[in-house]
């Protein structure tokens, strides 16, 4: 019997590489196929899927209409997690495959060594990569594409997605071979958000500590140019293609592959792993710090100023497209004032707080030079009647500064400037407002300093939105030196305007 197996044994594969790798090959396309068949990874793919083209279908009109590629790229980083952690179970479930029906003792007669079997299963993982990676590009190429796009984007930050993908099919192949059961991949989830949450505050938040994460995210009200985002993208990129490289090849040593290619991969990939983690903490270079110092209190060397009709322009280089689109509002709200204001050339500065990098959220304080108006590196959505409001107040008030102070009836004639023309007074009108109401006294949003409208005023302004549009514009350019004029109560602009009388003064709202 012994010497019958001996004498029809198969041939070892050793002699013939080419098929051993076909057979590999042909292994790691039927995991893959195999890996659809799991439901957490074929629902949270379809998820995936279906929400990124949900989001570029049906943007809105918001400040979603005027992407910046800067904050595009990093915006595909957080979509793809799911995705990952659904394969990182799953892959770890059909590593273990044999072991749950108790088949790895028939191994032992395929020609087939354990760790050609793991690299199929680490190459199981690739389609999976390469399909993120191709919904990252055709997300960021959308948006690239759209008229209103600016900036530009980091392709290391758009390899963060597929990389995590691939770190977490990686990983389930790990624990498959060192822990060898079905409850280690969850326990295994749990464990590393766990250890990155304790890590980041043992540290403080420290650089090197935060950038250890796979997906490291940082938000900000307001957009930075592309030059001053400061981020280490390219060393988080290495870092992360060593990760999944160690992974990978350390679960093939643990499968058996001792040869010296699967040895050296290890070294190469920790190497990498090491190399990648040391440049990403460094922190933000000395070079970004002092080009944030300049651009947030002397904006003007880096810009470029541009005419459109009476006015100029100046923005950081990304920008200066959309000269044009800001010269609309402004033209809109100048077209509904009289007397000097009607034909003021305006200075229109772009201007930002990049001193605390992406993490930052501070106000801008209102510029006191005589007709500048602030403009940020967000637009659309309430960013539009935020400017309108800017603008008006300028031409009301003369200066930023002076227009944040306005406690008297010019706010109703601030507020008619920057909304009466605009294509739905009424919406315009809540959304520049704190508390998106239309009643009662409330805080209006600009670019700096918000202003104040008492409750006697807001009744003023919304009763002059629902009149006709020519009616009151007509009333507004003939009695535009009474209605400009400091001091005028609100009562006093209630009764030129023809409007009813509010009971309330005009205090201030805190």
């Amino acid at each position: 019997m012994n010497a019958v197996m001996e004498a029809t044994a198969p041939p070892v594969v050793r002699g013939e590489p080419r098929r051993a790798w076909a057979a590999v090959f042909a292994l790691a396309r039927f995991e893959a196929r195999d890996l659809l068949r799991y439901i957490p990874v074929a629902f949270t793919l379809l998820v995936y899927v279906g929400y990124t083209l949900w989001t570029l279908l049906f943007p809105g009109d918001g400040m979603d209409a005027y992407p910046a590629l800067q904050d595009v790229d990093r915006s595909t980083q957080n979509t793809p997690v799911l995705l990952g952690i659904a394969l990182l179970v799953c892959v770890n479930r059909a590593a273990l495959r044999s072991r749950r029906r108790d088949t790895d003792r028939h191994f032992d007669v395929l020609v087939m060594e354990p760790w050609r079997r793991m690299v199929a299963h680490a190459l199981s993982v690739v389609p999976f990569g390469l399909l993120t990676a191709l919904v990252v590009l055709g997300e960021f190429t959308w948006q690239a594409l759209r008229p209103g796009a600016v900036g530009h984007g980091s392709v290391a930050e758009l390899a963060v997605g597929p990389l995590f993908v691939l770190l977490c099919g990686a990983l389930g192949l790990v624990f498959a071979r060192l822990i060898p059961t079905t409850f280690a991949a969850p326990v295994l989830v749990i464990g590393l958000f766990t250890v990155s949450l304790l890590v980041s505050s043992g540290t403080g938040g420290a650089e090197w500590s935060r950038w250890l994460t796979p997906v490291v995210g940082e938000n900000s009200t307001e957009t930075l140019p592309s030059d001053l985002i400061g981020r280490p993208a390219a060393w988080h990129a290495l870092f992360l293609t060593g990760l999944v490289l160690v992974a990978a090849t350390v679960a093939v040593l643990a499968a058996g592959g001792r040869n010296w290619p699967v040895k050296a991969g290890v070294a190469g990939a920790l190497a990498l792993t090491l190399t990648g983690a040391v440049g990403q903490s460094g922190g933000v270079s000395a070079e970004v710090t002092a080009a944030r110092q300049r651009a947030s209190l002397t904006p003007e060397k880096d810009q470029t100023c541009v005419r459109e009709g009476d006015s100029r322009y100046c923005a950081f280089p990304e920008w200066t497209g959309r000269a044009g689109t800001w010269a609309g509002v402004v033209d809109r709200v100048q077209s509904l004032a009289s007397g000097p204001a009607a034909e003021r050339e305006l200075l229109v500065r772009q201007r930002i707080e990049a001193r605390y990098g992406l993490t930052g959220d501070s106000t801008l304080e209102p510029s006191t030079t005589p007709h500048q108006v602030t403009v940020g590196t967000r637009w659309g959505g309430n960013r539009v009647p935020e400017f309108a409001a800017a603008v008006a107040s300028v031409l009301v008030a003369g200066d930023e500064a002076k227009g944040a102070e306005l406690c008297d009836g010019r706010m109703v004639t601030v507020m008619w400037l920057a909304l009466g023309g605009a294509a739905d007074p009424m919406s315009d009108f809540r959304h520049v407002r704190l508390d998106d109401s239309v009643t009662g006294s409330a805080i209006v949003l600009t670019p700096t300093n918000p202003l104040s409208m008492s409750e006697g005023q807001t009744d003023v302004v919304r009763e002059l939105l629902t009149r006709p549009r020519p009616e009151v514009t007509a009333a507004v350019k003939q009695h535009w030196g009474e209605l400009t004029k400091p001091g005028v109560t609100t009562a006093d602009v209630a009764r030129v305007l023809g409007t009813e009388v509010p009971k309330g003064g005009d205090e201030c709202a805190e």
